[in-house]
């Protein structure tokens, strides 16, 4: 696993085949002395470029090295390093750890300032604001200054994406000492797992943006607004909590608007809420979706309901 890894990085920057990267490999295997090899390749120019390769589990990098998954200017991870598919199948089996309950959140691995150990089993403070499918994490970085006492997380299914936020928010905390330590991401299916993380009545805001809008109707089932999530999205809810969604495909649109005006226990923010509300701002311009959007020109279609006590 070890050699392949060192291949395709070795073959990505350098053009090494396979025959001659096994042969370079197996020579070094052989030889304990050889810790490091020296590959040349010469360019179209004539120049010689090096690079130097240390075999074994890795080795730390030099002060005057930079990190190439990281831009120089913002000092934040480069996406281009972290892509995945746009889309992943919340259906199928996914192996990653799931807290049995929500008194098995480990706070401190989420919010290591607010929370230094682990052996709090009662947090004073508990998690507010559920990003579900939160992608890149551009939400949750406005969120995270917006509300500066509040905790929040995202939930997405994607590894690679997952792995991105995380060290997004890391880099942010470097550079902004205080800053940026009341948000977290994890990885996970929410259309699953809700109630392992979250008691009843615990959150005060969801956010359902720019959600894969599986067009094709057998895979309506995929959706991550329906109306038996809705009632999982409802327990975990406070009274007067608020769920937003928003899309750019306005059948997606009128299905989330249509399954919460349904639902007994949502009820549609008024116009005048919706102009007082900062959050709902954000909803087109935080996220990359929202962004690449604004851009074409395309138009978007927005529900914000309120979670409230069903009449009898």
């Amino acid at each position: 696993m070890l050699a392949s890894a060192h291949y395709e990085t070795l073959h990505h920057l350098q053009g090494l085949s396979q025959n001659s990267y096994n042969f370079l490999w197996g020579k070094s295997a052989r030889n304990s002395k050889v810790s490091t090899l020296k590959l040349i390749k010469l360019s179209n120019s004539g120049d010689g470029r090096r690079l130097r390769l240390r075999f074994g589990p890795g080795r730390k990098m030099l002060k005057n090295e930079t990190n190439p998954h990281f831009s120089k200017t913002t000092r934040l991870p480069r996406k281009r390093f972290y892509r995945a598919r746009a889309h992943s199948n919340p259906l199928s089996d996914s192996h990653f750890p799931v807290p049995i309950s929500p008194c098995h959140v480990d706070y401190s691995l989420h919010y290591p300032q607010l929370f230094p150990s682990s052996d709090q089993t009662v947090h004073s403070k508990k998690i507010q604001f559920a990003d579900i499918g939160c992608g890149f994490g551009g939400l949750l970085i406005s969120l995270s200054t917006l509300f500066p006492d509040t905790l929040m997380i995202g939930m997405e299914l994607r590894d690679k994406v997952t792995e991105y936020v995380k060290e997004r928010i890391l880099a942010l905390r470097v550079e902004n000492p205080g800053q940026y330590q009341n948000v977290s991401v994890v990885r996970t299916n929410s259309m699953k797992y809700i109630p392992n993380y979250f008691e009843k009545g615990q959150l005060s805001k969801m956010f359902f943006l720019f959600p894969d809008p599986h067009f094709k109707e057998k895979n309506h089932r995929r959706r991550v607004i329906s109306p038996h999530l809705l009632d999982e999205y409802a327990y975990a809810l406070c009274t007067g909590g608020i769920i937003y969604t928003i899309t750019d495909v306005e059948e997606l649109g009128e299905w989330m608007k249509a399954c919460l005006e349904g639902h007994p226990m949502f009820e549609a923010l008024r116009d005048e809420e919706l102009e007082a509300d900062p959050v709902v701002k954000l909803l087109s311009s935080a996220t990359e979706e929202g962004q690449k959007v604004a851009r074409n020109g395309g138009q978007t279609f927005q529900a914000v309901y309120r979670r409230v006590v069903p009449s009898l």
